[in-house]
């Protein structure tokens, strides 16, 4: 009898199966003496559209509001059916006697391989393969302690819950935005809140009145030294009133300073806390200005093809105490090219279960982002995937380190009665930013310095937030002139400083990935227990699937880029009119996520949470049906649809510029522009590409322009490995992205929808 290993994706599926010795390969599995291991293609069945239940819900009337489902149905998704009927067969043969899923360890997961069996009607037994990493050891190690596959059955619960409650939701309020407002409208628990942060944060601009303030600083230039002065009471370095700021520098003229403390204390930093998916999302955007959902795309890469990093979709920063004993192994895997140093000397050290990043408690089903035991090439990965991996990699290695320690130096000086200070810091022992020494390096499009220690924050916290509340930029660390308490300073320049606070600056996806994990500040009820629930259960969405929303938020057309900036689409902001109060609101996902959690802990029933949703979807109906909003399109364009002749709509994506037929049964679409991945050869940006077949022409922020095939015949004479099959299929792959669905939810469910208003997008 032999054992059916089900993997979620063919990649991770050959690993096992190689290291299981299975040889005899098909293009759906692969087979050996004990095992069969097939795979997914991601998710093979999801649940059934409304139409499957009755065909007459092929048609959106609202009097069919809320649909019920109840039992759910399954169905096989079409674009990966085939795979699906060779995993069914598989799951029959009457040699296989039992089933080991083994997809991704978490809740997204086990529902994957859970509802393949659901649909196959599968009645075997099952383990689970629960593993961090796809090595050859972790592998081993993992089938060599293989669990009972029903221990996960409150997890698959939980899972299942989920899914459930958003179709829920997401299909009803969607059919009845639709159908009451007869334009394209989209809501759910998740992408609703965070579309309403957003549009908080650009109210918040729109009402912020600039306010002038005024410090002062003092200068010598023998010895060169420059002083800020500060407020003795409030301590702080600016004042909002100018008459006395002119008062005190009248007061302080031509009067020498008198040094009147000069303080030295010993301080340490310890080093910046591991990675988990949300904070190396955060850190690549800042850095390189990847999307959430590139950096995922390059991790899984760097996870599942190159094995060198371990499982990406993690929400913890910590590691748990079974990965100590491998820290040694993974230290000499990475002990290469710049890390061979570092790395070499830190594993002929003794490792200690440091609390600062050892915390079996703070690890739930993945530990944090590090490099596995697996040997590295780095002359095999691209550059995103270098910069990705060499970010990991130098934060593994200052978190083995000791602390920073240098001593602060503060100096104060009474000038007129008035108090001036100056800081400045001696480095003791580099510690852990010796990971961050001659780490420059230049990359073929600029250059990535990773001393850079702005990204070092820890608290995913906004830090372009109000200018004002923040520490005058004056104050800085410089280099102090040996001073003693009682010296004289008799030449000083006193000088008036101003500035004016500054307004929230707008989202970046950096910023914006920050307030999803972290949406306290957005909550309406000011519950500390709602506040805490979103804290322990991540926030809006988890790790897995924030990128996919902001990447739908995109595609729907509800928010656009300005350079980083996010911003909200008209179709947004009337969006946010129209939808019920309750879907904007994060408190929704902090009850859902708790009440998640408890059924996967098994302290709460399926069932009882089902009929709360139901109940909770049918008030959501009544109160769309209530609503006397309107909704109009406001980007209607004077271009014609060459198919049938109404009005095209002009939207822009995040990375497109589109003509968009306004009718959605004719479906018709141009892209005016994109953004490709072609670099001006002036200022090295990622340039635009207009226009039409041969017309098309390139086109650069900085002014420069280059028509197609000019663009074409210069790669070739440069010698860069483009040829006009590498463009050609550049362009078909645009070709196939203008022609995808815009809405990849509901987008099946619109193309068959039949609204013939104008207002129809």
């Amino acid at each position: 009898m032999k054992s059916l290993v089900i993997a979620e994706k063919p990649s991770v599926g050959r690993d096992i199966a190689r290291v299981l010795h299975c040889e005899k390969k098909t293009p759906t599995s692969i087979e050996g003496d004990r095992y069969i291991v097939t795979w997914g293609l991601g998710h093979l069945v999801t649940l059934a559209d409304p139409e499957d239940y009755d065909k007459a819900y092929k048609e959106w009337n609202m009097k069919d509001l809320p649909l019920m489902p109840d039992p759910f149905q399954l169905e096989v998704i079409r674009q990966t059916g085939k795979q699906y009927q060779a995993v069914k067969v598989l799951i029959h043969r009457k040699d296989v006697n039992e089933i080991i899923i083994a997809t991704d360890a978490g809740r997204e997961g086990e529902l994957v391989a859970r509802l393949i069996l659901a649909k196959a009607g599968s009645k075997k037994p099952i383990k689970r393969l629960w593993i961090s990493s796809v090595t050859d050891k972790a592998i081993r190690e993992g089938f060599a302690h293989l669990k009972n596959g029903h221990e996960y059955d409150h997890l698959y619960d939980a899972a299942m819950c989920r899914a459930e409650a958003d179709w829920l939701v997401g299909i009803n309020a969607t059919r009845a935005l639709t159908c009451k407002y007869n334009a394209q409208l989209s809501c759910g628990r998740v992408q609703t809140p965070t579309l309403a942060m957003i549009a908080r944060r650009e109210a918040d601009i729109r009402a912020f009145v600039p306010q002038p303030y005024y410090g002062i600083t003092a200068r010598s230039f023998s010895p060169a030294l420059t002083l800020v002065w500060q407020d003795r009471q409030s301590k702080s370095t600016r004042s909002f009133d100018r008459a006395r700021v002119n008062a005190l520098i009248e007061n302080m003229n031509r009067q020498p300073g008198t040094v009147t403390d000069v303080s030295r204390t010993p301080k340490k930093q310890p080093a910046p806390q591991l990675y988990d998916l949300t904070e190396l999302q955060r850190e690549a955007n800042r850095r390189f200005d990847y999307s959430a959902k590139e950096t995922l795309n390059i991790m899984q890469r760097l996870y599942e093809n190159h094995k060198v990093l371990t499982y990406p979709r993690t929400d913890s920063r910590y590691l748990s105490s079974d990965i100590v004993p491998t820290l040694k192994e993974r230290l000499k895997a990475i002990s290469i090219g710049p890390y061979r140093k570092l790395a070499g000397r830190l594993s002929m050290q003794p490792i200690a279960a440091n609390p600062a990043f050892v915390n079996d408690a703070k690890v739930s089903d993945h530990h944090a982002i590090i490099p596995t035991e697996q040997f590295v090439q780095l002359d095999h990965m691209t550059v995103d995937e270098r910069r990705i991996y060499d970010l990991v990699v130098r934060r593994f290695l200052a978190v083995l380190c000791p602390p920073y320690q240098y001593e602060q130096i503060t100096l104060q000086v009474d000038i007129g009665g008035e108090l001036f200070t100056a800081h400045g810091n001696i480095t003791k022992s580099a510690g852990w930013k010796e990971a961050y020494d001659q780490s420059t390096f230049t990359y073929s499009e600029d250059t990535y310095d990773a001393s850079d220690e702005d990204s070092f924050g820890s608290s995913g916290t906004n830090n372009s937030d109000f200018a004002d509340s923040r520490t005058d930029s004056s104050i800085r660390s410089q280099s102090l002139p040996d001073l003693r308490k009682g010296d004289l300073l008799p030449s000083l320049t006193v000088t008036r400083t101003e500035g004016k606070t500054k307004p929230p600056a707008h989202f970046t996806e950096a910023t914006l990935l920050s307030a999803m994990e972290n949406p306290v500040a957005y909550l309406e009820s000011h519950d500390k227990a709602v506040a805490k629930t979103l804290g322990e259960t991540g926030g809006l969405g988890t790790v897995a699937t924030r990128a996919d929303i902001i990447e739908k938020l995109f595609s729907s057309f509800l928010l656009e880029r300005k350079g980083k900036e996010i911003h909200l689409t008209s179709k947004a902001r009337q969006l946010l009119e129209l939808v019920p109060e309750d879907l904007k609101k994060p408190e929704l996902t902090a009850d859902w996520e708790m009440r998640l959690s408890h059924i996967a802990a098994g302290s709460l029933s399926r069932s009882e949470f089902m009929s709360d949703i139901r109940s909770y979807s049918t008030a959501l109906i009544d109160d769309i049906k209530s609503g006397q909003g309107q909704f109009r399109h406001d980007n209607l364009t004077n271009t014609k649809c060459p198919v049938c002749g109404r009005r095209m709509l002009s939207v822009k994506g995040k990375n497109s510029e589109m003509l968009v037929c306004q009718d959605r049964e004719c479906g018709h679409r141009e892209t005016i522009s994109r953004t490709s991945n072609a670099r001006c050869p002036n200022c090295h940006k990622k340039m635009e590409l207009r226009g039409k077949g041969d017309g098309q022409i390139f086109v650069c922020r900085c002014g420069y322009k280059e028509k197609l095939s000019s663009f074409q015949e210069r790669r070739r004479k440069e010698g860069k490995g483009v040829t006009r099959r590498d463009v050609a299929n550049y362009l078909n792959k645009q070709k196939k992205e203008a022609e995808e669905p815009i809405n990849s939810a509901f987008a099946d469910a619109f193309a068959k929808l039949n609204l013939r208003s104008d207002e129809t997008k």
